[in-house]
């Protein structure tokens, strides 16, 4: 049975003719069946004149797919991160093609298109778990959130916040700034790097607090392990703050209580073969590169 690819981009990635037009080829080429995100489809059918069988759009959620499906996001680490939360099972994996700017996690390129559709018609991609988090406390949620990347409890106005965190009922730190960012090792490339927070590899089982310009010179980041169970309660002093999960973001009042702990599920990261986490990493962050030249 053929691989089934399920695309997933948002509609304000600029997309280029040279992008879009040679995925059908390729979908016939080894004969994929495929399902597009609605948005994407618009975006396709408008601007590039691609009729799509309604039977292969789907929505907010992916619904029920073959198991042999891999997800292609198209675009860079918040396309990518948007494409998750719209998969309905997470044992499927998901690539990436950064359409995006720097993406620490989508690794194949405009160039390598080809390559990585040939990897994954031959079974040569390379899976990697990568371990989410699980939020709950969001009053206008009701339920549990996951994150791949993290979650900041952070400030809405330019007064500073107050975040109480606690590690299995441990008192860590209060947090007097702009607020605190838990994070995976997949997030910490992203929000936390920018904040001063450690590059962790991946298969490290661990979590990090970063704080966010912290009013302490004593604040540092701090990596605790993935089993602990994590709580923030978050103080206002005018009523309202901010708590961002991944791309999504919920207003949150004073007082607001907020545990997290490490997901039941976990993502399938698919790379192309010859890609590895510090080829990655020394790429992006241009390691590589001599200043002294």
């Amino acid at each position: 049975m053929s691989t089934k690819i399920l695309l997933f981009s948002r509609p304000q990635i600029a997309h280029t003719q040279s992008d879009i037009g040679q995925l059908w080829p390729i979908f016939e080429r080894y004969g994929f069946d495929y399902a597009i995100n609605q948005e994407f489809a618009e975006v396709v059918e408008q601007q590039f004149g691609i009729t799509i069988d309604p039977a292969k759009i789907y929505g907010e959620t992916t619904g029920e797919q073959p198991a042999n499906s891999v997800m292609v996001c198209c675009g860079g680490d918040g396309t990518l991160l948007e494409g998750i939360h719209r998969l309905s099972n997470k044992s499927i994996p998901v690539a990436a093609i950064n359409f995006g700017h720097l993406g620490f996690l989508t690794s194949a390129t405009r160039d390598g298109v080809d390559a990585l559709f040939d990897d994954i018609a031959n079974n040569r991609l390379h899976l990697h778990p990568r371990t989410m988090l699980e939020i709950e406390g969001i009053d206008e949620i009701g339920g549990r959130l996951t994150a791949l990347n993290e979650v900041t409890a952070h400030r809405l106005d330019a007064t500073m916040i107050k975040v109480e965190a606690s590690v299995n009922q441990q008192t860590v730190a209060q947090y007097n700034g702009d607020g605190v960012i838990v994070s995976t090792p997949t997030g910490s490339t992203a929000y936390s790097l920018s904040a001063g927070g450690p590059i962790v590899a991946p298969e490290c089982g661990c979590f990090l607090l970063t704080p966010l310009a912290p009013h302490g010179f004593g604040m540092r980041p701090v990596v605790v392990p993935d089993t602990s169970v994590i709580e923030l309660t978050i103080h206002t002093r005018l009523g309202k703050a901010m708590l961002s999960v991944d791309n999504r973001t919920y207003r949150i009042g004073d007082g607001t209580h907020i545990k997290i702990r490490r997901a039941s599920e976990q993502i399938l990261l698919a790379t192309p073969h010859n890609i590895s986490f510090y080829e990655t990493l020394h790429c992006k962050m241009m390691w590589d590169v001599d200043i002294r030249n």
